[in-house]
């Protein structure tokens, strides 16, 4: 039988990957030095102006007409109104055709695939590690490019997402920042048990990770265990999950004095808590215990709506997942197995009733899209169904902006201020009027920096 990789093989294996990465696979290129092929990121600009047609600088605020936004390491300094000359300027990107806003924040990705049904269940037995470390890197490119400048990356059975978040905040590679949770925590045969699915004598092998538990202590320990691979936050599942390769349904599957073992360790290393959650009795346990976002949330009931918007709880409602489920379907009828496709049908048939009921209730929303479940680079798909399914453009946005920027303990990002991280966008239309328009972005800046747009 093939024995475990020994954790501290796995994470150097992981970084050796990520490096190589770094060198093969093409970068989103700045466009204010020529492409060299590598990935060392030069120093930038002292000085960095970009004019602006509108400026959607604070969302669920009213826009600025014209103005300035005038860069300073990275960091935006000033915005001055019109059009203004800055003879200090090392370079001037002119957006003055276009609506520039925050760059746009994904509170729910997993960067290291959009493989779905049984195609994911291949790569896991089939990919190595830097194989996925090559897929994450390239997704992340597709992120950036399609305009969300950061990302909550939220489950990744392969340690690869932790290596590249470090690799991007040290300018290794390019990517968006990165918030990781490591492995998700579940009980054994819960959502996040890696081995469902597959024959009896590969569990120890592909329960290698420690994101399993069983009861107060060993949920302590996997929270820990997590904590010290170096996460941002902690991703749990309360419930069963639609891809879960096992017919016990979508209700609960971890017991109360568990997620609150685990949200109480969390809160011991401040640690956010993010929960995985379909069914009522699943998001009443997690709620009980302090989480701080239902994620999913398929199935809210007006007692779990009014205490999410007691509490502040934030709902991440992640609709674009059936995108990804109808494309498959359309593509493979046979993409999933039975027990599975049966989760798919009633996920793509109740998508959406839960926001229509949490907008008016005033719960908090922040935007996120399970990507990896639907594909990468498709994020602002989102939008739409958010828009349909009950906000308007301006909620919508607010939810991709400073609302995901609060939910994941971000004070430098979601809007354009003094001081913050001159992460913009600019799109061609008004996104307030046409949600849709944030689909093709093509002007991206992350750090006051430049690069290729569109989704890819």
């Amino acid at each position: 039988m093939p024995r475990a990789v020994h954790p501290l093989v796995h994470r150097v294996l992981t970084l050796l990957a990520i490096a190589a990465c770094g060198a093969a696979v093409a970068q989103p290129q700045p466009v204010d030095r020529p492409p060299s092929g590598g990935t060392v990121v030069p120093p930038r600009p002292t000085t960095v102006v970009v004019q602006a047609g509108r400026v959607l600088d604070r969302p669920g605020r009213a826009p600025r007409g014209p103005s300035t936004i005038v860069i300073r390491d990275g960091r935006i300094s000033e915005i001055r109104a019109g059009f203004v000359d800055v003879p200090e300027a090392d370079r001037v990107h002119d957006q003055r055709t276009r609506f520039v806003l925050p760059g746009l924040i994904d509170s729910h990705v997993h960067l290291d695939s959009d493989a779905g049904g049984q195609q994911a269940q291949l790569e896991d037995v089939q990919l190595s590690t830097a194989q996925f470390a090559y897929q994450a890197l390239a997704n992340a490119h597709k992120t950036l490019r399609a305009g969300f400048t950061t990302v909550r990356n939220l489950g990744d059975r392969h340690g690869v997402t932790l290596a590249l978040r470090d690799a991007i905040r040290a300018g290794k590679v390019i990517g968006p920042n990165i918030v990781d949770a490591g492995r998700s925590i579940s009980t054994t045969s819960g959502h996040m048990d890696s081995a469902l699915g597959y024959r009896e004598e590969f569990r120890d092998v592909l329960h290698a990770g420690g994101n399993l538990c069983d009861g107060v202590e060993s949920c302590r320990r996997a929270v820990r265990a997590q904590v010290g691979r170096g996460v941002d936050v902690i991703k749990i599942a309360t419930t069963g999950g639609v891809n879960s390769q096992v017919g016990a349904g979508l209700g609960q599957q971890m017991f109360g004095d568990e997620a609150r073992a685990i949200v109480e360790t969390a809160k011991l290393y401040g640690k956010k808590v993010a929960v995985h959650a379909h069914g009522a009795d699943g998001i009443a346990v997690a709620l009980a215990a302090g989480v701080d976002s239902i994620e999913h949330g398929t199935l809210l009931e007006e007692a779990t709506i009014a205490t999410m918007a007691k509490q502040g709880t934030y709902y991440v409602p992640t609709l674009s997942t059936v995108n990804g489920y109808i494309e498959r379907l359309a593509t493979n009828p046979d993409a999933y197995s039975p027990e599975v496709r049966a989760k798919v049908d009633w996920r793509i048939k109740a998508t959406g009733r839960s926001l229509e009921q949490a907008v008016p209730r005033g719960v908090k929303i922040a935007f996120g899209t399970d990507a990896g479940v639907s594909k990468h680079g498709r994020n602002a798909d989102e939008f739409e169904l958010m828009v349909k399914h009950g906000m308007t453009p301006a909620t919508a946005i607010q939810a991709a902006t400073v609302n995901a920027a609060d939910l994941l303990g971000l004070d430098d990002v979601g809007s354009l201020e003094t001081g913050k991280r001159a992460d913009l966008i600019a799109v061609d239309g008004d996104p307030l009027v046409d949600v849709k328009v944030l689909k093709r972005v093509p002007f991206v800046m992350k750090d006051g920096r430049e690069f290729g747009a569109g989704a890819g």
